[in-house]
């Protein structure tokens, strides 16, 4: 009898196992669960903090690490792993960036690492991202932020937004990489220079043994790029840019909206309905 060899499973969030609600549809959650049981390894690989990842981790009961903030922070949600690591960079980037705060046209800003979140105390925009009430010790300034960030994530006015990223390729380019979010907000990310998802991948993938070509990995948008490019099977979403599309080895039939990743992954482990 053939046996498949087993796989790694690198999954996107937003756009790629979630629906447009953030949510996971029970035949996500069943083919996920299914594919373990198959003895095949699934494993989260967002753009997301963990602090706003580790409920999706819980509700698909997996055990494995996970990679937030793109590659930056890889670890196993409330427990120790010798394989734990996480990036980041000189907090004088963010200390910076907030005295040219009104030059800059920054509206809020967010610095973040596995056990840290501070914010800039008012929140103009309408982005769930940012929490409504912030608490004494979350504010972000000098005196709180007194370890280096995973992630910095500024909302910029739009107008400003190419101004922003311009000034942080100038003055930080050889420390940190800034990604524009796109979508309605401008939102610029920042990370530790040369980390992407794909170096998570990379991490989990030595972790387990598994050779490049039994990786396969779902995506949608531009931060999934080097992963999908890394992955033995890269696969893009219906829903995915062009571009993403463009360099995976399929596109799956259905989006986000509509079971595209399970009803592709359920195919191709050939897993029962």
């Amino acid at each position: 009898m053939f046996l498949m060899e087993r796989k790694l499973i690198a999954i996107d969030l937003d756009g790629t196992t979630l629906n447009n609600a953030s949510e996971i549809s029970p035949k996500t959650q069943a083919v996920l669960t299914a594919a373990r049981q198959a003895g095949h390894l699934v494993s989260i690989v967002t753009g997301r903090p963990n602090r706003l990842s580790t409920g999706i981790y819980d509700q698909l009961h997996l055990d494995g690490p996970m990679i937030n903030f793109n590659g930056s922070l890889g670890h196993i949600p409330n427990h120790h792993w010798a394989g734990e690591y996480q990036y980041t960079f000189d907090r004088e980037v963010a200390f910076d960036l907030m005295a040219h705060r009104q030059e800059l046209g920054i509206n809020m800003m967010a610095a973040e690492g596995k056990n840290l979140f501070l914010a800039l105390k008012e929140r103009p925009v309408a982005l769930d991202f940012f929490p409504s009430v912030l608490q004494a010790n979350q504010i972000l300034n000098q005196k709180s932020l007194a370890q280096d960030p995973t992630s910095l994530t500024i909302a910029v006015d739009h107008s400003h937004e190419e101004h922003l990223l311009s000034y942080l390729r100038h003055n930080f380019g050889d420390v940190i990489d800034a990604a524009p979010w796109g979508g309605p907000h401008s939102v610029v990310e920042l990370g530790a220079k040369g980390v992407q998802k794909a170096t998570g991948v990379e991490v989990l993938a030595d972790h387990y043994q598994v050779k490049r070509q039994n990786i396969i990995a779902f995506g949608d948008e531009h931060n999934d790029s080097a992963m999908l490019d890394y992955a033995g099977w890269g696969v893009a979403m219906q829903n995915a840019t062009p571009a993403i599309k463009g360099i995976a080895n399929d596109v799956t039939p259905l989006d986000n909206q509509h079971d595209g990743l399970a009803n592709y992954l359920q195919d191709y482990l050939e897993l029962a309905e």
